[in-house]
C-alpha cells in the first residue's frame, strides 16, 4: 500500500508514538498546529470517518476513547481540547487513512475555519 499512515502503523515510517496498542497508533503531527497536536490513527485501513462507522463501530469508540487518554496523558484534558478529523478533500482531509487530530494546550478559537 502507498499509504504514509498505514506505513507508520506498522512501524515502516518512524513517528514520535505517544500511545500504542493492536487497534491504534497516536504519534506527534510533524506540522503541529497547537502546543499539543496528536494524531490518533487505527492500525487497519479505512478511508475516512464514514467507512469506518460502517465498517467496525467499536473500533470508532476505541479511537475516541484514545483520543480522551491522549489528552490526559499530554495534560490538556482539565483545561480543555479538540478532537477534529476531515472527511474528503473538500474537508481539507489530505491523508486518506481516517485520522483523529487531538489539539490543546492553548485558547482554541471557533469557529477554526
Amino acid at each position: 500500500s502507498e499509504c504514509l499512515f498505514c506505513a507508520i502503523a506498522s512501524g515502516d515510517i518512524p513517528a514520535d508514538v505517544v500511545l500504542s496498542d493492536d487497534d491504534l497508533v497516536a504519534f506527534r503531527d510533524i506540522t503541529p498546529q497547537a502546543p499539543v497536536h496528536v494524531l490518533v490513527i487505527p492500525r487497519a485501513h479505512h478511508a475516512n470517518a464514514a467507512d469506518l462507522a460502517n465498517a467496525d463501530p467499536r473500533l470508532s469508540g476505541a479511537l475516541l476513547r484514545a483520543a480522551g487518554v491522549v489528552a490526559a496523558q499530554e495534560g490538556i484534558a482539565e483545561s480543555g481540547y479538540r478532537i477534529v478529523t476531515n472527511t474528503g478533500e473538500g474537508a481539507g482531509q489530505s491523508v486518506h487513512h481516517i485520522h483523529f487530530h487531538v489539539l490543546g494546550g492553548r485558547d482554541l478559537a471557533w469557529p477554526p475555519g
